[in-house]
């Protein structure tokens, strides 16, 4: 009887066993099927397979649990450059909760299959290429975490998404979603993060039913084209972290209770916004506060003082404003502030000794203000300070000896003030770059020490009652500016600094002599001096002998490593983003000089290529490039090929092998705009021009700050921005140097940039070992552009990397081209002056302005819009890379000029081209 009792128990077992090896096999097979759709170029998946010997639960990015045999519960695949279709078979894992595929290369509409997952709590298919729009009957019945970010998903938010309430996270941002918001939110009872950011199609109120989440913890809804104002609802937001609802259309006041309620708030951000009135108390009563943005609105009224109770507070931005009374004393001396913005509103009040308590203030602007009193001396005593702007004031008395005392400090600027005493010594501020005191009543001579600082690049000492001398020392430093007009001067001014810097900035020193100016030095001795230039001109010119003998040697050699290179190719490697039929043999064999475009950029020659569908693709073969490991370059192609601007050039895919990188562009018809503007028969309407810069802007715009990560064009001109069908302009060449490596990159471009006048003043300055070599060419170039050459290794000295500013002021040199019709690099049209020194000659003289535009354009409407549009050129032209506006105010100056918006320019006004650096 025992022995028969064992029969059940064994069948039992075996049963179990079957079913537990039956679920593990579908399992897998639901795996294998979902790899089937997948197209996985870098093999990342090649241990998913059953002849692989390893369980799938230790697959690449799986995860199980046991319940109670081993069940899949995670797959997350992200960033492994996945693209291809994602099945409905995922669905077959019953116990699946988290499915990641972010950062991969899906191209597909929003997968509603998925809500077949009914386990499913988390879906993240954010920066991927996901397109259409949100479906109606979106349904997950366990869904807590939704990201669907940084996609294409365009259309309305269905009211539909209402019924995920379970969601802890949602995700919309960086999309193009469009219309109005639903008002669905309330039924999120436990959101925690709700980000609808940059959707700039969207054009709603703010929900006012957000305010009843009352765990919500992050809020992000900027660049998304809310108006309205901010609900009342909001003051319920108890658990609130982050708030951000800056750069929208919002109106009317804030909450006057809402900065008492948000306890737990850490940043909070409104700004460019059209918010006024008076800004509530409260803000700091949770003491965690660290980040308060309020700039660019239309707030008034006094801060309140309770602001000085934020002890954790870290930035401080309330520019552009009308606030008024005197500004909170207590945040001066905060322990953790590091930026104090305040600049163009109304302030009173003084700066207190305290400020030395603010240990780890690196900023403080508040120019154009009405504070009073003298410059502290605790000022001098911040040692981590490197920047104070506190012009347009009313400060008061003798600047203290130790106000430049910081180590770092690089800009300072005290002009339009009324400070009395002489100029102090400065020794210890050896990173000083701008100094700016003019407009004051400083007294006595310039401080010879000045001509120690070996970076001091912009100095304005002019409308002062200063005497003595000019010291010859300050020749040897690289001004960009030199302003010491309107005071008592006397005696020779050193020759370069006549020959380099407009007279302008000189007058008003009835005692200064020297060649060019109203009174000639007594102790001239032209020969001798003539002499010695003789000399000098002949040393240089041996120079730039020896340096093309080196030139000419390198060339040689390259043209042999090529021709051998080309001799022995070596194994290919492709990458296509998009579905090409093409093969590498194809590439190599259809680039000749018939298929060539143009003579090519320093970074290769560019071919057009038909596919065998008859569509044209244009091929980039790069050189100058450096070595870098497969992977590593195709992360970085990968980079640039997910992004989708109407303004941006689409890469489909490139090929490399050891010796060789080619590059995939779509086609332009039209060519660049460098070619169309070149023609003799160039006679493109203003309407259209106004467009092609105004895509320029946006395409530029997006890659400083609508693109993760933000990326640096740093090779813009107008032959790399080609034009489609419609004159639609699309940027080309960006970021090349992530592709080439940084070495090479910067090699390529310190052998250009010297020669064409699309780089700013020193842009790829922060290339300290090709200095010496820049330093020559300078020398011999100064005959012919004396200020531009002059500016550059100014700048040179003290730029560390590239800047968006860089990518500013190439952009202004496009647009002038558009205004005058001329190209930026004709030297012999423009006087053989560039064209940024040549438009700014002409706008210093009675009606130049009008010289500038382009006579083929005679609307008057038309010539009113293009100076206002030269305006801003000059503005993306300034010398001082901070004088350059961000391209996002760009494009708000240039759309509103395609609106018909546009104010009267104000080029006429000497201050005005002062201010922009001419």
């Amino acid at each position: 009887m025992a022995t028969l009792c064992k029969y059940p128990f064994l069948l039992s077992l075996c049963f179990t066993f079957f079913m537990f090896s039956s679920a593990s096999t579908q399992e897998a097979d639901a795996l294998l099927n979902f790899k089937a759709f997948i197209d996985d170029p870098n093999h990342s998946l090649s241990s998913w397979s059953n002849n692989s010997g390893v369980h799938h639960c230790n697959w690449t990015g799986i995860t199980c649990i046991p319940t109670p045999s081993l069940y899949v519960s995670s797959i997350d695949l992200q960033s492994l450059n996945l693209s291809g279709e994602i099945p409905s078979s995922i669905c077959e894992l019953p116990y699946l909760s988290h499915l990641n595929l972010a950062d991969n290369l899906f191209n597909q509409p929003i997968p509603l299959h998925l809500s077949e997952c009914s386990s499913l709590e988390t879906l993240n298919l954010s920066k991927n290429l996901i397109w259409g729009t949100i479906p109606d009957q979106i349904s997950f019945e366990a869904l807590k975490v939704l990201d669907l970010s940084k996609n294409h998903i365009e259309g309305k938010i269905p009211e539909s998404i209402g019924s995920l309430v379970h969601l802890q996270v949602l995700n919309l941002g960086s999309n193009l979603l469009s219309g109005t918001v639903p008002f669905v939110f309330g039924n999120f009872t436990e959101l925690a993060v709700l980000d609808l950011s940059q959707n700039a199609y969207l054009a709603s109120a703010v929900p006012t039913d957000i305010g009843k989440l009352e765990k919500l913890e992050q809020l992000f809804l900027q660049r998304s084209g809310f108006l309205g104002e901010i609900p009342e609802s909001f003051v319920g937001l108890s658990n609130l972290i982050t708030l951000d609802l800056s750069q929208n259309n919002l109106t009317g006041k804030l909450p006057q209770t809402l900065g008492s309620s948000l306890k737990n708030l850490v940043s909070f951000d409104v700004s460019e916004n059209k918010l006024l009135g008076s800004f509530p108390s409260g803000i700091c009563d949770g003491k965690g506060l660290k980040f308060l943005s309020l700039h660019t609105n239309f707030f008034n009224g006094s801060l309140p003082e309770s602001i000085s109770k934020c002890l954790n507070l870290e930035n401080f931005q309330v520019q552009n404003n009308g606030f008024s009374g005197d500004f909170p004393n207590g945040l001066w001396s905060l322990p953790k502030v590091m930026l104090v913005r305040a600049e163009n509103n109304r302030f009173s009040g003084e700066l207190l000794d305290s400020i030395s308590k603010a240990a780890q203030l690196e900023q403080v602007q508040i120019d154009n203000n009405s504070f009073t009193g003298k410059i502290p001396q605790g000022l001098g005593l911040v040692k981590s300070l490197y920047r104070f702007s506190a012009s347009l004031n009313g400060f008061s008395g003798e600047i203290p000896p130790n106000f430049c005392d910081s180590p770092v400090m690089s800009i300072i600027n005290l002009s339009h003030n009324t400070l009395s005493g002489q100029i102090p010594e400065l020794r210890k501020c050896r990173k000083l770059v701008s100094l700016s005191l003019a407009d004051n009543s400083l007294t006595g001579e310039i401080p010879p020490s000045l001509a120690d600082l070996p970076v001091l690049t912009y100095l304005d000492l002019s409308h002062n009652q200063l005497s003595g001398s000019i010291a010859p020392g300050l020749q040897n430093l690289k001004l960009a500016l030199f302003n010491v007009s309107f005071n008592q001067l006397s005696g020779r001014v050193p020759s370069s600094l006549i020959s380099g810097l407009p007279a302008s900035f000189l007058e008003g020193n009835p005692g200064l002599c020297g060649p060019g100016l109203p009174n000639p030095c007594s102790d001239e001795h032209p020969k001798h001096h003539s002499s010695g230039l003789t000399t000098l001109t002949c040393a240089l010119i041996s120079i730039a002998f020896a340096m093309a003998m080196v030139i000419v040697a390198a060339g040689v050699f390259v043209f042999h490593r090529f021709s051998k290179r080309k001799s022995q190719p070596g194994v290919w490697r492709s990458v296509f983003f998009y579905p090409l039929r093409l093969t590498e043999h194809d590439l190599v064999m259809g680039m000749d000089e018939k298929s060539a475009l143009g003579n090519g950029g320093p970074f290769g020659r560019v071919y057009t290529i038909s596919l065998p569908s008859g569509e044209l693709v244009a091929i980039k073969k790069l050189v100058n490039f450096g070595t870098q490991p497969s992977k590593a370059l195709k992360a970085q192609v990968k980079v640039l090929a997910k992004m989708r601007h109407k303004n941006i050039v689409k890469i489909l895919g490139f090929c490399h092998s050891d010796e060789s990188i080619f590059l995939i562009y779509e086609f332009l018809q039209k060519g660049s705009l460098g070619d169309l503007i070149c023609r003799p028969d160039f006679e493109l309407q203003w309407s259209a021009r106004l467009r092609i810069a105004t895509g320029v802007a946006q395409g530029l715009s997006y890659l400083h700050k609508g693109y993760v990560p933000h990326l640096l064009h740093r090779n813009l001109k107008s032959t790399n921005i080609l034009l489609d069908a419609d004159y639609e302009p699309k940027l080309t060449d960006f970021a090349i140097d992530r592709i080439v490596g940084e070495a090479p990159f910067q090699s390529t471009i310190t052998s250009e940039f010297a020669h064409s006048c699309y780089n700013a003043p020193g842009k790829e300055s922060h290339i300290r070992p090709r200095l010496a070599q820049i330093d020559a060419f300078t020398h011999l170039s100064m005959s012919k552009f004396p200020t531009y050459a002059s500016c550059l290794i100014a700048e040179c000295r003290y730029s560390k990397k590239a800047t968006e500013q860089m990518d500013v002021y190439s952009f202004g040199v496009v647009l002038l081209e558009l205004i005058t019709g001329r190209q930026a690099e004709d030297i012999e049209s423009l006087d053989s002056l560039d064209i940024v020194k040549w438009v700014r000659r002409k706008v210093n003289i009675t009606n130049g302005a009008l010289q500038i535009l382009d006579p083929m354009i005679s609307s008057s409407s038309s010539q009113k819009e293009m100076l206002r549009a030269l305006e801003t050129a000059l503005h993306c032209t300034a010398v001082m890379p901070e004088k350059r506006p961000s391209m996002i105010e760009v494009v708000k100056t240039l759309e509103s000029l395609n609106s018909g918006s546009c104010v009267p320019s104000t080029l006429d006004s000497e201050e005005q081209m002062q201010s922009v650096g001419v």
